[in-house]
């Protein structure tokens, strides 16, 4: 029963982890989309969508440990 307890707790601990990359990856693209934008006012429209984008499909790695660690 322990054991079982043990592992529950190093799961958590390995989806927080693992969420770390995807938040440091959105914070650079909001940081490049911010820099961008300043150097480029009219490229405004285009850069957002491209941030948007990219923060998704890093906020689905994030939703994928999520699911790994219920699954494992």
């Amino acid at each position: 029963m322990e054991t079982t307890i043990v592992l529950a707790a190093l799961k958590l601990v390995g989806y927080g982890l693992g969420a770390i990359g995807p938040g440091i990856g959105i914070g650079i693209a909001c940081y490049g989309a911010c820099v961008g934008t300043a150097r480029q006012p009219e490229l405004a429209g285009r850069l957002f969508t491209n941030f948007i984008l990219g923060a998704a499909l890093a906020e689905a790695l994030a939703l994928l440990g999520f699911v790994l660690v219920f699954i494992i």
